[in-house]
């Protein structure tokens, strides 16, 4: 899959360092691979979760949450936010233009 874009990731760890090493990890990961679905994801993510239409994804045993939307059809991710466990249960991210309520 391609990532849009890496730059929010280095942005991230450059703010908080100890999160470079499960992002590179994830991206790694991510880049590699050809997830079709979700359970593709819980495969190799375990801890991943679907809110609505976003997938959030645990960074460094959940020290962090990364935020995406995924287009599996074209094969990209794209990174909506990357925050502290702290940011996120603020659920400001749900306030993202791309986040859509069932």
């Amino acid at each position: 899959m391609r990532v849009i874009s890496r730059k929010a990731l280095r942005e991230f760890w450059e703010i908080h360092a100890t999160a470079q090493t499960g992002l590179l990890l994830w991206y790694q990961r991510v880049t590699e691979a050809n997830f079709q679905t979700f359970n593709d994801f819980r495969q190799v993510f375990p801890s991943v979760d679907q809110v609505n239409n976003l997938t959030v994804f645990n960074i460094s045993g959940n020290n962090f949450r990364l935020i995406t939307y995924i287009d599996y059809a074209y094969q990209l991710i794209f990174i909506r936010a990357v925050l502290t466990h702290a940011e996120y249960d603020k659920e400001n991210w749900k306030n993202d233009d791309w986040f859509e309520t069932s």
